[in-house]
């Protein structure tokens, strides 16, 4: 089959063509966060009588220039023990059927060594397509739902943590000074106690550790409202 070989940057361009050939891609810079996950945004077309096959993404090690050693997701089930072993389990098509023509992937539990330069090829007519995306240093916080508070009545918070489209579910602890019971599911926790006139004023914490040991923390002060009894 002829070949056919382009370079994207993602942030001047949005689609590029080589004949029949086309590949669009976000012309947004793609951030994200270690411990999270990102979606690269990817779709193509091909002349009619062209059947999709298979589609491979690389993460290049330099130069912009991807090799065969730099595959992380290929769909072809057989060529699986050749990935690159730090990305096994860890890319994923948004859409599974490679005639939707979405080369969308999806990588998640990121690490900071996942920046780069990223690579798309379809059943052996090459459309590549070189990115850089960076970690935004700015962290995200847990997002935390407080109710109001009155003396004596079981109330519950909920904590939940940013991107819930991790695969890995992160540990989620609750710091405070009262008696509390604790449930958490895959991507948020509920705190269940009775406030007292002790707690008015005081705070509590969420706090989130992702896969790669990184924590992200809110903080909530407790407005405990005293129940007026009438005589």
């Amino acid at each position: 089959l002829p070949l056919f070989l382009f370079f994207l940057d993602f942030n001047f361009r949005r689609i590029h063509c080589v004949g029949e050939y086309c590949i669009t891609v976000s012309n947004d810079e793609i951030t994200a966060e270690p411990g999270l996950c990102v979606v690269i945004p990817c779709s193509f077309t091909t002349p009619s009588n062209f059947k999709p096959q298979h589609l491979v993404w690389f993460k290049c090690k330099s130069n912009k220039r991807c090799f065969n050693s730099d595959v992380i997701f290929h769909t072809n089930t057989n060529a699986k023990k050749t990935l690159e072993s730090e990305f096994m389990g860890r890319v994923s098509l948004l859409d599974p059927d490679v005639n939707h023509l979405n080369c969308s992937i999806r990588i998640s539990d990121l690490r900071e060594s996942d920046s780069g330069f990223y690579q798309f090829r379809v059943n052996g007519y090459k459309y590549t397509v070189s990115e850089g995306f960076t970690f935004n240093k700015r962290t995200q916080k847990p997002t935390m739902t407080l109710p109001d508070l009155t003396e004596g009545h079981q109330t519950t918070l909920t904590c939940s943590a940013p991107a819930l489209c991790s695969t890995s579910p992160p540990g989620i602890s609750w710091m405070w000074r009262g008696t509390l019971t604790a449930v958490t599911q895959r991507h948020n926790s509920t705190l269940t106690f009775i406030p007292t006139a002790e707690l008015h004023n005081s705070n509590i914490t969420c706090r989130i550790r992702f896969s790669d040991n990184t924590t992200t923390e809110e903080t909530v002060n407790l407005h405990v409202n005293c129940e007026n009894f009438t005589l």
